[in-house]
C-alpha cells in the first residue's frame, strides 16, 4: 500500500526555516517555530530531519544546491554576461531586507565557518560562486564587455571580496538597501576594465 502523503515538500520547510534564521537567528530557531510557520506538528519535522541540527545540515545542503543551480539561471535570464554578474550577486541576497536580517544569517555563517559538517556545504557555495564569477568574468572579457587584457582572476577575487564586505558595511551604515549596496560596489569594480567609451557623435563636423 502507498505511504501516507508527506503533505508538505521537505523545500517548503526549509525556505521557511531560512525565513525563521532571518528573524530570530540560528540559535533562536526551534523546530516549533518552523512547524508553526508551515503548519505542521514539531513531531513531524523530528520525523523529517532527527533534530534541530539535521534541519540546519539539511538547509545548508540545499542553500549548496541552489548555488549550483543559480548561475545557469541569471545567464539564461540576462541579456549581457555582466548583467548576469550583477544578478548572481544580487539575488542571494534578496532575503536580507534589513540589517537585522542580515545579521541573523550572518550569525548562521558563523557556525558554518566553525563546524566541519556545515563548513563542507559553506565551502561547496564559495566554491561554486566563485567558479561562476569567473566564467562570467571570461565571457564578458571575450564579448567585449570588459577591457582587453583583464585579469579575470584576480578580478574575480576583488569581486567576491567586495560581495562580503559590502554587506558588512551597509549592515553598519544602513545607507540604502543592500542591494543598491552591492550594485554600487559591483560597478565600482568593474568599470575600471570596462572598454573606454566612446562619446563623439558621428552626426557632429
Amino acid at each position: 500500500m502507498a505511504g501516507r502523503p508527506r503533505g508538505v515538500d521537505d523545500a517548503v520547510i526549509l525556505r521557511a526555516a531560512a525565513d525563521v534564521i532571518g528573524r530570530v537567528g540560528p540559535v533562536g530557531l526551534t523546530l516549533a517555530a518552523v512547524a508553526r510557520e508551515v503548519g505542521l506538528v514539531p513531531g513531524t519535522l523530528v520525523q523529517r530531519f532527527g533534530s534541530k541540527r539535521g534541519l540546519l545540515l539539511a538547509l545548508a545542503e540545499q542553500s549548496a544546491q541552489d548555488a549550483d543551480a543559480l548561475p545557469a539561471h541569471v545567464r539564461a535570464t540576462h541579456a549581457s554576461a555582466l548583467e548576469a554578474l550583477t544578478a548572481l550577486v544580487v539575488e542571494p541576497m534578496a532575503a536580507m531586507a534589513t540589517p537585522e536580517t542580515y545579521a541573523n544569517h550572518l550569525a548562521f555563517l558563523c557556525i558554518d565557518l566553525t563546524d566541519p559538517e556545515f563548513r563542507a556545504h559553506a565551502l561547496t557555495i564559495h566554491v561554486a560562486r566563485g567558479r561562476a564569477v569567473g566564467e562570467l568574468l571570461t565571457e564578458a572579457l571575450a564579448s567585449g564587455e570588459l577591457r582587453a587584457g583583464t585579469d579575470v582572476t584576480a578580478l574575480a577575487g576583488t569581486v567576491q571580496a567586495i560581495v562580503s564586505g559590502a554587506g558588512l558595511n551597509w549592515a553598519l551604515d544602513r545607507r540604502g538597501t543592500l542591494g543598491q549596496r552591492l550594485r554600487q560596489e559591483l560597478a565600482h569594480v568593474l568599470d575600471p576594465h570596462r572598454p573606454p567609451r566612446d562619446d563623439h557623435d558621428p552626426e557632429e563636423p
